[in-house]
C-alpha cells in the first residue's frame, strides 16, 4: 500500500464517507486472508468495490489471472487507478445493486470477492447486492467478505431469505482496523434444489 494509494482513499472517503466506508486501503494481512481459499483452479473471479486494488493484488499472486477478474467499481477514481493497474481485467464502473440486471459473457464465476461497506448500506440495498451477486455465481461457488463490525455484515434474515449460510473465517488483527472475514455460500439443501 502506496501514500498515493493512501492520499487516494482518504480523498474518496473524505467525498463519500458511506460508500467508502473505510478510512485506509485493505492491508496485506486482510487480503491474504480474504483471498487465502482462492487459487488459479478457482477460474473466474468478480471482485465488488476493489478499490485501489488490495484484494486484486492478492488475487493475481494467488494464481488467479488477471483476464478472469471482473472488477465493479462505482468510483471513478478509483475505477481508473484499477484501470491503469490491472489493464487486462475486465472493469466495469457501477454499482454492485445493479448485478441482477446484468448479463456478463463470463458469469458463472467461481468466487466473489465483496470489497464493499455493507455496515454502512440498508437492509434492503445489502439484500439486493447479496441477490445480485448468488445470480452470478456458478453452484458450490463462495463469495467472501469483511467486516470492522462483530458480526457478519449480512444480516441474519437475508442469508435465509436467499438460502445462504456464513461462516467466519478468521480475524486480520494486522488490519487497520482489525476486520474479520466471512464466507458466504449456498445452503447445501439449495445447491441440490
Amino acid at each position: 500500500m502506496g501514500i498515493t494509494d493512501i492520499s487516494l482513499f482518504l480523498g474518496e472517503w473524505f467525498r463519500n464517507p458511506r460508500s467508502v466506508a473505510a478510512i485506509a486501503p485493505s492491508g496485506r494481512a486482510l487480503a491474504s486472508l480474504i483471498t487465502r481459499d482462492i487459487t488459479a483452479r478457482t477460474g473466474k473471479v468478480l471482485e465488488l468495490g476493489p478499490g485501489t486494488g488490495a484484494f486484486t493484488r492478492a488475487l493475481i499472486e494467488r494464481g488467479v489471472r488477471e483476464e478472469n477478474l471482473t472488477l465493479i467499481e462505482c468510483s471513478p477514481e478509483f475505477a481508473r487507478r484499477l484501470e491503469a493497474r490491472f489493464p487486462r481485467a475486465r472493469l466495469l464502473e457501477m454499482n454492485a445493486e445493479q448485478l441482477n440486471r446484468l448479463t456478463l459473457s463470463d458469469i458463472p464465476v467461481g468466487t466473489i470477492i465483496c470489497g464493499l461497506g455493507l455496515l454502512n448500506m440498508s437492509h434492503q440495498r445489502v439484500a439486493s447486492i447479496m441477490k445480485g451477486a448468488f445470480s452470478c455465481l456458478r453452484s458450490g461457488g463462495e463469495l467472501f467478505l469483511f467486516t470492522y463490525g462483530a458480526a457478519c455484515p449480512v444480516h441474519k434474515s437475508i442469508l435465509a431469505e436467499l438460502g445462504l449460510e456464513a461462516k467466519r473465517l478468521g480475524r486480520a488483527y494486522l488490519n487497520l482496523p482489525p476486520a474479520a472475514v466471512y464466507r458466504i455460500t449456498r445452503r447445501a439443501e439449495e445447491m441440490m434444489a
